[in-house]
């Protein structure tokens, strides 16, 4: 998929599924895009990825069809340039609070006169043999996800959503809790009631409302969907391992013993 792909689909709310990368090993990104994500999102706020690592990673996702994003560390005009210049089709931006840290992160992310991005003649650029190309394209097709993980977001979130460029917003479900003074309880009602009210808005102001999965859990994607939610994140890498050799190591040892039962009965 490319950026206007997803672009285009994220202003008519479709449903796209992506997920999260935080190991800077290439063949994750290889498999992972190989996969069939919509986008995948490279962490740069939760990891020890390095620049250089990201820009490599960036490369295997679009070569591989995947649309790259990036998650930024804070929502620093800098960071979001460099992650811009090495090749990301879009950020996203954690800790927006308000309208005008919603403004400052598209700003980072656009060319004057949309923006006050500087210009460097990096990968994205072609190394200064494609400026002009991507000086368009970066304007119009450039994706800017906002983070909504306070209650202070939450309460701000309609002058959020209504800043141009925005082109949709994801939960970050744990410090979102926290915000409320309940860290990791989902079902707290609370909680509850502040995605009721976080969805409701998005679909009154047509933004698609994002949430992340951590867990690979089918049960809870579908639940989001059915709550309305279009732009899901799906996991993470390190999960999707930890969670698969556990479980099958699980099922082997259970062979085993079954095994062992069998023989004994004979």
């Amino acid at each position: 998929m490319k950026a206007s792909n997803l672009k285009s689909i994220l202003n008519r709310c479709e449903l796209t599924i992506g997920s999260w990368i935080t190991l800077s090993h290439p063949s994750i990104a290889e498999i992972m895009a190989g996969a069939g994500f919509d986008w995948l999102v490279v962490d740069m706020e939760h990891s020890v990825i390095t620049l250089s690592q990201a820009q490599l990673l960036i490369q295997i996702i679009e070569l591989s069809g995947c649309v790259p994003l990036v998650r930024v560390g804070e929502n620093n005009p800098n960071l979001i340039k460099r992650v811009m210049d090495a090749g990301a089709h879009g950020v996203i931006v954690p800790m927006i609070n308000s309208k005008e840290d919603a403004i400052k992160a598209v700003r980072a992310v656009k060319y004057p006169p949309l923006g006050t991005r500087g210009v460097g003649l990096a990968r994205a650029q072609g190394y200064g043999l494609e400026f002009k190309r991507y000086k368009e394209w970066v304007n119009k097709e450039s994706i800017v996800i906002v983070q909504i993980e306070h209650i202070k977001a939450v309460d701000n979130l309609r002058e959020i959503l209504g800043v141009e460029g925005v082109d949709a917003f994801i939960i970050g479900p744990y410090d979102l809790t926290s915000s409320l003074g309940y860290p990791g309880k989902f079902d707290h009602p609370d909680m509850v009631a502040v995605l009721k009210k976080v969805v409701e808005i998005s679909t009154q102001m047509n933004i698609p409302a994002g949430f992340h999965v951590v867990h690979p859990d089918l049960v809870e994607v579908k639940k989001k969907i059915s709550e309305g939610y279009r732009f899901i994140a799906f996991s993470l890498d390190t999960l999707f391992l930890g969670v698969s050799c556990v479980d099958y190591l699980k099922k082997i040892k259970e062979l085993i013993k079954n095994e062992k039962l069998d023989k004994r009965s004979r």
